[in-house]
């Protein structure tokens, strides 16, 4: 945790400053806090891996008095939810450095959540989202201020928003937020390194002072908030006058959506942020804009003519001028690492390397077959990919292989080259070698 994150915290229940306590718990390395105890005037709150866990429940107290008692190990495996007999697997994910998001996720996440965070870089609503931010971008949203993405999971979104302010002079602070601490761990390491990360619910107020983001994002997750409206008027309370917010992907009450959750109207979720003159978004429109290369932001759609689509994307904002027609983004550099797009299946083939799209799961595929429109079925090259990838190996090839997100640039040690095996960890023995690549309420105990 860099401790310029420290001023911007607030206690989300009697929302007074948060300082460090002196317990004896605090770790730092390199200037940043790696651990140590938040206190304010009602609770008492661990960092753990430089991430403050700012949430009020039984497993939050009992590693925080585990770090007050040195046994940093015993914290983590206690927020991540796991047995004392996997401390040497995670301290490998920890520590090795051919480690990958992948294997994290085959310990942390065995099922289809897992699988679904695995390939979602290249999923039809990611994809949209992706250059929806681009394009709000390129207008300006964003600027002169830290960005959060609230609910952000792995930090998937994450990723991309570290990389709008690429031509800044100064790096633009991003914070992701989430509720699960585990998805953090992973976001901080693997898939969005160098964010800030706060472990809080999204049901209670934000642990942010007031006008601070000048760019909010909440995507996927706001029709499962029961709080609906005390999320949508702390989005407001946290961000600038001036700023942005953005709800990709908000489930229609109207249509139909695989696990809907607890969805509104269009004109519903416009009424929650009356106060910040927001505009609604056709999904459908938005992704057939991108697929035809243009994010049209210039013509809003009504409550009516959205009607029983299945999908919306709300963004609010004073600021007339973002509301344009602009270029879908083009290839860029690649700031991570360039891989093949874990969907496929790579074999060799007389010389020449053949990838076949293959799902994880009957129902991934019935969910996101949406991608059929940009991923090709098969694809042959006489490249090699068996080591690490660079543009050139693709000659003529390379801008539309990224453009279809055959290749991909993910964060590295992102992906391990191998199909999805949930069954890794099974075990209790140490961990086996790295190859290759709910809970707002209530007051915490007092240190």
């Amino acid at each position: 945790m860099d401790p310029a994150l420290l001023p911007l915290l607030r206690c989300p229940f009697c929302g007074t400053r948060l300082v460090l306590a002196d317990t004896g718990a605090t770790v730092r390395e390199e200037g940043r806090i790696v651990s140590g105890v938040l206190g304010c005037e009602c609770c008492a709150f661990p960092i753990v891996d430089g991430i403050p866990v700012l949430i009020a429940d039984e497993p939050t107290r009992r590693a925080m008095h585990a770090l007050e008692a040195g046994r940093s190990d015993d914290a983590r495996l206690m927020l991540l939810g796991l047995p004392a007999d996997r401390a040497d697997h995670v301290r490998a994910l920890a520590t090795d450095p051919t480690a990958t998001c992948q294997a994290a996720l085959e310990l942390l996440s065995p099922n289809a959540e897992g699988a679904y965070f695995l390939y979602r870089f290249s999923d039809p609503t990611f994809v949209t989202a992706e250059a929806l931010m681009h394009a709000l971008s390129r207008g300006g949203a964003g600027r002169g201020g830290p960005m959060l993405d609230l609910c952000g999971g792995l930090g998937h979104l994450t990723y991309t928003l570290g990389g709008l302010g690429a031509g800044d002079t100064a790096p633009r602070l991003t914070v992701v937020a989430d509720l699960h601490y585990w998805k953090l761990w992973i976001a901080t390491r693997f898939t969005a390194p160098g964010c800030a990360a706060v472990c809080c619910s999204a049901e209670a107020p934000l642990p942010f002072t007031r006008d601070l983001f000048s760019l909010a994002v909440l995507m996927d997750a706001f029709p499962y908030i029961w709080h609906k409206r005390l999320c949508a008027d702390e989005m407001m309370r946290v961000s600038r006058a001036d700023g942005t917010l953005v709800l990709p992907h908000l489930h229609n009450a109207r249509g139909e959506n695989v696990a809907a959750g607890d969805p509104l109207s269009p004109a519903a979720y416009g009424d929650l942020f009356a106060g910040r003159q927001p505009r609604l978004f056709s999904d459908r429109r938005l992704f057939d804009g991108v697929m035809a290369g243009a994010v049209d932001l210039s013509r809003p759609r009504s409550d009516d003519e959205i009607g029983d689509e299945a999908s919306l994307s709300l963004v609010a904002s004073p600021r007339a001028d973002l509301f344009a027609c602009r270029p879908a983004p083009a290839t860029a550099e690649v700031r991570g690492e360039l891989i093949v797009n874990p969907l496929y299946a790579v074999e060799r083939r007389h010389g020449a390397t053949v990838l076949t799209l293959s799902f994880p799961s009957p129902e991934y595929e019935a969910e996101f077959g949406g991608c059929r429109r940009y991923l090709p079925a098969s694809v042959t090259m006489d490249t090699d990919l068996s080591g690490r990838l660079a543009p050139a190996m693709f000659g003529g090839r390379y801008t539309e292989m990224r453009r279809r997100r055959v290749l991909l640039d993910a964060p590295p040690r992102y992906h391990a080259g191998r199909p999805w095996d949930p069954t890794r960890w099974t075990g209790t023995a140490a961990a086996p070698p790295l190859t290759g690549r709910d809970a707002a309420g209530g007051r915490a105990a007092a240190p």
